[in-house]
C-alpha cells in the first residue's frame, strides 16, 4: 500500500479544480486518497436551477461529488456539513478538532489544502486553510509528514516555487470528466475551464508548495 493522501477543502469541486490530475496520478501509483469537505456547497445560487432549495442542492452536490471521486480515484469522502459561505463564523477550535480527527482516522501522511489567501480570497477557502494548518501543527497528527498548499497569488508574490507541478494536458480528459460530474456548477466551471472539450492552456498546471514538513518522522 502506498502513501495516504488527505485533501482538505471547503466545497465539492475544489478537489477537481485544484488537484484533479494529481489525485488521479496518485491513485494510479497505488496511493490512497481521502477527501474532507467542510461544506456541502449548498449556497451556490446557480445550482438552484436544478434544485428547489438549499437542502436539495446539498444532496445533489453530494451525488456529484461521489461521481467525481469515482473518476479521480478518491476512496473516501467525508462532509462536515458546515454552512456554505460562513465557514469563518464556525468555532475555530471545533473545526480544527474535526480535521485532526479525520487525519488521525485515516493516518494521513500528506495533506493538501488551500494557501493562506484561499487562492482567490474566498472566506471559506481561507478558513479551511487556517484550520488545516493549525491541525497539522498541533502535534496531534503524528502521521503527517508533509503539508502542501495549492499555489496561489500570495505564494507567488512571496517568491515560493512549486514543490509539485502537474502538467494536466495528458490527463485533461480525466479532469474534464470530473468537472462535468459537478453539473450544478457548470457556469463557474465554464468560466474557468471553457467548454471542457478544448484544452484550456491558461489552466494547464496544478501546482503545490511545501508549506510544512515533519522533521521528526519515526520510521
Amino acid at each position: 500500500m502506498g502513501s495516504q493522501n488527505g485533501f482538505i477543502y471547503a466545497h465539492p469541486d475544489d478537489e477537481t479544480f485544484l488537484s484533479g490530475c494529481l489525485i488521479r496520478r496518485l491513485a494510479d501509483a497505488g496511493e490512497d486518497n481521502v477527501l474532507l469537505l467542510a461544506t456541502r456547497g449548498d449556497a451556490g445560487r446557480q445550482g438552484l436551477e436544478r434544485a428547489k432549495n438549499r437542502q436539495e442542492l446539498a444532496e445533489l452536490r453530494e451525488l456529484e461529488m461521489r461521481a467525481a471521486a469515482e473518476i479521480l480515484g478518491i476512496s473516501t469522502i467525508e462532509h462536515l456539513g458546515w454552512p456554505d459561505g460562513q465557514l469563518d463564523e464556525v468555532d475555530f477550535e471545533t473545526l480544527v478538532q474535526q480535521i485532526i480527527t479525520f487525519i488521525q482516522r485515516h493516518e494521513v501522511e500528506n495533506v493538501y489544502t488551500f494557501a493562506e489567501d484561499g487562492g482567490n480570497g474566498h472566506r471559506d477557502h481561507i478558513a479551511i486553510s487556517k484550520a488545516t494548518t493549525a491541525a497539522v501543527q498541533s502535534g496531534a497528527c503524528p502521521s503527517v509528514r508533509k503539508l502542501f498548499y495549492a499555489f496561489s497569488p500570495l505564494l507567488r508574490a512571496q517568491g515560493h516555487q512549486p514543490y509539485i507541478l502537474i502538467d494536466t494536458e495528458k490527463q485533461w480528459s480525466v479532469k474534464a470528466a470530473a468537472l462535468k460530474a459537478h453539473q450544478t456548477q457548470h457556469v463557474t466551471i465554464g468560466r474557468h475551464f471553457g467548454n471542457l472539450v478544448d484544452f484550456p492552456e491558461e489552466r494547464r498546471w496544478e501546482a503545490f508548495v511545501l508549506g510544512w514538513e515533519n522533521e521528526f518522522v519515526t520510521l
